[in-house]
Parts: structure tokens; C-alpha cells; sequence
């Protein structure tokens, strides 16, 4: 395909850094040529959007209530040093919502997703079961690549909403153990500290790192070449670019959100 471009061997390291992200834009331009045209690959994408959503309810689960807890002791002991124990469950429910849930979440994902996308396609690749895809005509793009990018960009909020949820319940216990705060109290506090907009604005912005977590790891997959060594390779790097992204986009994300609400 046209985006599947051979580095030259004479080339610096910023000349294929340059070259590696016109390819990952030209990838990323096909997808939005292709994913709203037939063949609608619907079964992949259920199945694609139980692996990326069912499979990870545990570790999200793990890593939710880990943050309400560690959250909660730490915040602890900085409000009783001011007398403001009281706000713990508005402070909690703000910087769980608003910034730690989304990226924890998405961080965990990327581990995951990453490599597990980026060495499945580069394992075809490799192996040529997709160049027999091509000359079949069978449009392998829309089975491997579209299907995965639709089911990390739908199942990413609805992961990050079970995280958060998560992390406020560990955070709850954290309260009760320490001081022995009533439920009613915690979550009457913790609600009415979030906007709307708090809610839905940093939920779905996600989608935007599953876009990126899903692109930039078909992409890596879908365009490497050799052998196994260089399948490693690519997943490795599909983890550490897709991370690397979300922190950059999220950065951007925050201040459009400030700016705009």
C-alpha cells in the first residue's frame, strides 16, 4: 500500500523520524477514507470490542481502586495539616475524574493494547498472511486495522467511567477505615463538586487515546518488515510512541477544555 514506505538505509535519525510520521499520517488519513465505506466488518468489531473491554475489566478494576486508595491517603495527610479534611471527597472525585482516572486508564490500556495489536498484525505481516489478503482482494485494512481503531475509540470511556468508579469506592473505604465517614456524606461531597462538562468532556476525550493507541500500534504492525525480531521491536514502540502521544494530547486536550469551558 501506498503508505507502506522502505527507509532508506542512508538516512539520519531525524530524516526517519520525518519519514515514519508522514507514514503514520498517510495511515492515519486512510482510515478516515475507509472506515465509512463497505465491507462493514461488524462480528470483528464485537469481538475486537471484547478484547479491548471485557479483557480488561480486572486490570482496570486493579488499577482504579489502587489510585482511590493511594489518592486518599495521600491527600489525607496534606488536608489535615490545613484542617480541610473535609473536602477530601470533592478533591478525590475532581482529580480522579478530571485528569488522573482518564490517563491511568488509558496509560494501562496502551500497555496492553499496544503490544497485543502491534505483534498480532506484525505477525501477519511477517508471515505474509496479509499481502495474501491484498492480491485476494480482500481488504485486510478494514478487518485488521478499522475494526480495532472503532473498539479502542468506544471502549476507552466506558473503561475509564469503570475505573473512576473504582477508584472512588477504594477511595470511600480509604475514608472509612481512617475516619470513619459516612457513605452519605462521601459521595453527597464528591458529586456535587463535579460539572456535568467535568464528567462527560474528560470521559469521552479518551476516545481521542484510543484513537491514538489503536492507529499508532496497527500502523507499526501493519508496516513492519523482517522477521520476529523486528515484530518485538515494533511492539515495543507501539507502547512507548502511544503513551508518549497521550500525555502530548492530553496536554493540548486540557487546554482546549479551559479555554473553551
Amino acid at each position: 500500500m501506498a503508505f507502506r514506505g522502505v527507509l532508506s538505509d542512508d538516512l539520519g535519525p531525524f530524516q526517519r523520524v520525518m519519514e515514519r510520521t508522514g507514514e503514520l499520517a498517510l495511515f492515519t488519513v486512510t482510515f478516515f477514507r475507509r472506515f465509512w465505506r463497505p465491507p462493514y466488518e461488524g462480528r470483528e468489531l464485537v469481538n475486537q470490542m471484547d478484547e479491548v473491554g471485557t479483557k480488561s475489566f480486572v486490570l482496570t478494576a486493579v488499577t482504579g481502586f489502587a489510585i482511590g486508595i493511594v489518592l486518599s491517603m495521600q491527600t489525607r495527610g496534606t488536608l489535615v495539616r490545613f484542617g480541610a479534611e473535609a473536602i477530601l471527597p470533592s478533591a478525590l472525585a475532581l482529580s480522579v475524574v478530571k485528569e488522573i482516572g482518564p490517563v491511568l486508564t488509558s496509560l494501562v490500556l496502551a500497555g496492553r493494547l499496544g503490544a497485543g495489536m502491534g505483534a498480532e498484525i506484525g505477525s501477519m505481516r511477517v508471515t505474509e498472511q496479509i499481502d495474501a489478503l491484498e492480491v485476494a482482494a480482500l481488504k485486510p485494512y478494514h478487518y485488521l486495522v478499522i475494526t480495532r481503531v472503532l473498539a479502542c475509540m468506544l471502549m476507552f470511556p466506558i473503561l475509564t467511567i469503570w475505573t473512576d468508579s473504582l477508584a472512588m469506592l477504594g477511595g470511600y473505604l480509604e475514608s472509612v477505615l481512617a475516619s470513619g465517614m459516612d457513605y452519605r456524606v462521601f459521595f453527597n461531597n464528591a458529586i456535587s463538586a463535579l460539572r456535568f462538562h467535568d464528567i462527560i468532556i474528560d470521559t469521552m476525550k479518551t476516545g481521542i487515546f484510543g484513537f491514538i493507541v489503536a492507529i499508532v500500534s496497527c500502523y507499526l504492525g501493519y508496516t513492519v518488515r523482517g522477521g520476529t525480531r523486528e515484530v518485538g521491536q515494533a511492539t515495543m514502540q507501539a507502547v512507548v510512541i502511544s503513551s508518549l502521544l497521550i500525555l502530548l494530547a492530553d496536554v493540548v486536550l486540557v487546554r482546549l477544555s479551559i479555554t473553551f469551558f
